[in-house]
């Protein structure tokens, strides 16, 4: 056969068209995205990740990060089980977008996408040491019985000025009038006006950002503010929540001060928490299986629920509560849940059913502080309640008086909430033994750091005292 024959033989051949432009990647070409920052919530909630030129990201792939990311402790230290959590090799684990979640990054100079990831082994299956994993699991397990979470979470958080002496008390900021607060400036309206360019700002970032922050009002702190966000489902609620720390200490900074969620930042303040308002449907025709016969009542299926998160919350506090810090809300906080008590429209309680309409029947969990990892506390609440769904529980009486007045009930540290999730094995099998096994090794290794330390107060009382 001649060159010629060969040459003609070849162009008969199909040429491979090229692969289609997914719909993420039409986007940032859209957008003229030049970087991407591909994040992954840690435990404690904050973004880890890359920064990838926009050219170099891969749709389809994703990037990798090495799995003992979920072992580290705030302090950057490791469990001194790392290596039993941590396989020797200290492998990666791979990155895959989640093209749901791809939003701008207002504040960046040059335009930038910010993508939340999916963690998954080689073998391309969820890694369980993801929070992002921990809260789908608890979803896969109400999909399994044909329903599924509607959450709404409101989140509270101070302004402080800014603190670059960590033993130096955190003080309200100056608003437009030069005066920091002094008082007490609860649903406020001049209050909140106070910070109008800082919010004002926020609302600019969360607008930019798809953010359903619904409303905003002046907690009872001083500084101390609280956004709702519009009820959705449970995991893009947390994505939500996880976007907007970032966003509002963005926005705080760019005016000179902190956004802070510790759960209990000032003494004499009270502390931050998130509440979670909570409900089922079903998946076959929309109903909210909360709502009794009766406009008003709850149903049985919302009391096997709120029965659960009677039984169970005490052993999920360390992901309600998951810092030192946590507790100091709990302990000394004037309006913060003291026990497990439930009650309508009762805020003394630490299940509250709000009064509402009869397709609007919620449970707000309030005992979850502004510090939580949002995936770990909504996995955890949905946990409680499926619980009490399976075991087919019944709950105590409804509470109509004070539930201050019978006591508290609930761990008293990071230290006693640790040893109740590792004494509860059916939460722990429900949420993933691996992944409590890590979390418990992480958070039992803050604990014993933080114990280390002297304090002020024992160098003030003590020093020369004892």
């Amino acid at each position: 056969m001649s060159n010629r024959s060969r040459s003609r033989t070849r162009s008969r051949l199909p040429v491979a068209a090229p692969p289609p432009e997914s719909t993420l990647l039409r986007w940032l070409r859209d957008k003229r995205i030049t970087e991407v920052e591909c994040l992954v919530p840690d435990l404690t909630g904050n973004a880890r990740g890359k920064i990838i030129p926009a050219d170099k990201f891969r749709h389809d792939y994703g990037t990798r990060l090495p799995e003992g990311i979920f072992a580290t402790t705030v302090t950057g230290d490791f469990p001194d089980d790392y290596h039993e959590i941590i396989p020797p090799s200290d492998s990666d684990m791979l990155l895959r977008p989640d093209p749901a979640t791809v939003r701008m990054v207002p504040w960046a100079a040059d335009p930038t996408a910010q993508i939340i990831h999916d963690c998954v082994t080689r073998s391309g299956q969820p890694h369980e040491l993801a929070p992002r994993n921990v809260l789908r699991r608890v979803l896969a397990e109400y999909e399994c019985i044909g329903l599924r979470p509607v959450v709404a979470p409101e989140l509270e958080f101070f302004l402080v000025q800014k603190n670059t002496d960590p033993d130096f008390p955190l003080q309200p900021p100056a608003g437009r009038s030069g005066r920091p607060e002094t008082a007490r400036q609860s649903y406020s309206i001049d209050a909140v006006n106070e910070f109008d360019p800082i919010l004002d700002l926020m609302y600019d970032y969360c607008d930019a950002m798809e953010l359903d922050v619904d409303t905003l009002i002046h907690e009872s702190g001083a500084a101390q503010l609280e956004v709702n966000f519009t009820h959705a489902d449970a995991m893009g609620l947390a994505d939500q929540v996880f976007l907007f720390k970032r966003t509002m200490r963005e926005a705080a900074l760019r005016h000179g001060i902190y956004a802070t969620f510790l759960a209990k930042p000032m003494e004499n303040e009270p502390g931050s928490a998130m509440h979670i308002h909570q409900s089922l449907v079903r998946v076959a025709d929309g109903v909210n299986v909360f709502s009794g016969e009766v406009e008003g009542e709850i149903s049985p299926l919302l009391g096997h629920y709120i029965a659960g998160l009677q039984k169970y919350v005490p052993a999920a506090m360390a992901f309600f509560a998951p810092n030192v810090n946590s507790y100091r809300r709990l302990m000394f906080g004037e309006v913060s849940p003291s026990n497990v008590h439930w009650g309508y429209d009762n805020r003394t309680c630490g299940l509250r059913v709000p009064l509402d309409s009869h397709e609007n029947m919620r449970v707000e969990s309030r005992f979850a502080g502004s510090d939580a990892n949002p995936y770990l506390a909504m996995a955890a609440t949905l946990a409680c309640g499926l619980l009490g769904i399976r075991e087919q529980l019944q709950p105590t009486p409804a509470q109509t008086g004070s539930a201050k007045v019978l006591g508290y009930d609930l761990p008293r540290s990071l230290g006693e909430a640790l040893d109740h999730l590792q004494a509860c094995q059916p939460l722990q099998e429900l949420i993933g033994p691996r992944f409590c096994r890590a979390y418990t090794s992480v958070k039992h290794k803050e604990y014993e750091t933080f114990f280390r330390v002297i304090s002020s107060w024992e160098r003030e009382f003590l020093l020369l005292n004892v």
